[in-house]
């Protein structure tokens, strides 16, 4: 009698752990990065973030497993705002520029001069200007997990780009309208394309440079293809804020406690963006040495001539064009 009730509870313990196992959710991550080790063990930081987050939930035991689609293989990178928006896609590391064709307020968070460096992008995070920008994504229908500022830089397979004028006649790929308004203003011609692509433009000979991050220009092996590059150094122009981003409509479907797993996580994965960030300029520095590739910086004039023709072209036409823009560039330029 004893040995029938035994496997009578050992069943219904079975039975309840296959309904429970039933009802774990599933979250879609998807992004544009490798999922793949590079030649030093290490993966792409935006592809760790997200596996970060997903590691962390897991160890709450909440009942929510992230599965992750990396190197664009669940949604093309631009195409990833929208299902965000409706629910269809539930997380993503993501370049907030990519939108601004919805919202053309997210410009401003890959405007060319207003980032000056990682400490610079940290005050920024806190400032009035991404206090709008937030509200702007959450009403949009999206949550930020985890904020992220990468550095970035500009390489080429023609000539070395230190001031406006090296990219006279170069046709070159910027991420975010911004940037293509500034290097249009600086005489160079414009192929807009996301940074996964930059690699097959520069080696069909459609682009003779690009700006992108520095962890891009390491995860996509753009040194095989150029011949000088320009990491951030000193007097970085090019930060781009890129979130891990979450759909509030499948964010509001969890309990209170998955909830707050996931956003506990997403602090974690930014505490690792926030110490790799550096890191990411060293590596980009690095790796080009190692493949034979000039590197050259901006100086505090090259610099100054950058940001003169942003405040003619980019900037002006951000604050005239943009609803509230010239409010926001004014809450840019203001962080100090």
């Amino acid at each position: 009698m004893f040995k029938k009730i035994s496997l009578y509870f050992t069943a219904l313990v079975l039975v309840l752990s296959t309904v429970g196992s039933a009802y774990a959710i599933t979250l879609k991550a998807s992004h544009q990065w490798p999922g793949t080790p590079r030649a030093d063990g290490s993966f792409d930081p935006r592809h760790e973030m997200v596996q970060i987050i997903a590691d962390e939930v897991k160890k709450a035991n909440v009942d929510i497993d992230v599965r992750i689609y990396p190197a664009k293989s669940l949604y093309k990178p631009k195409e990833q705002w929208k299902p965000m928006t409706t629910g269809q896609l539930d997380i993503s590391a993501f370049p907030l520029g990519y939108a601004s064709k919805f919202h053309p307020e997210f410009s401003a968070t890959l405007m060319p001069g207003t980032v000056k460096n990682h400490d610079h992008a940290l005050r920024f995070n806190k400032s009035p200007m991404m206090t709008e920008i937030k509200k702007i994504i959450n009403d949009a229908g999206v949550v930020v997990l985890s904020d992220a500022w990468l550095g970035g830089g500009f390489a080429s397979k023609t000539k070395c780009i230190r001031n406006p004028s090296d990219v006279k006649g170069q046709v070159m790929r910027a991420a975010g309208k911004a940037f293509n308004q500034m290097l249009e203003g600086a005489g160079a011609g414009i192929q807009s394309m996301p940074s996964s692509e930059i690699y097959t433009g520069l080696q069909t000979g459609v682009l003779t440079g690009a700006n992108t991050s520095s962890g891009s220009f390491v995860s996509y092996k753009i040194y095989e293809q150029v011949k000088c590059a320009t990491p951030p150094g000193k007097f970085g122009l090019w930060f781009m804020y890129e979130p891990i981003l979450m759909s509030k409509k499948s964010f509001d479907a969890l309990s209170s406690k998955q909830q707050k797993a996931l956003m506990k996580a997403g602090k974690v994965a930014e505490k690792y963006m926030t110490a790799q960030v550096s890191n990411l300029d060293k590596k980009f520095e690095d790796a080009y040495k190692a493949a034979g590739v000039e590197l050259v910086y901006m100086s505090e004039a090259d610099h100054a001539a950058w940001i003169e023709i942003a405040k003619k072209t980019s900037h002006k036409a951000f604050a005239e064009q943009v609803p509230g823009g010239a409010k926001l560039m004014e809450m840019a330029l203001a962080v100090k």
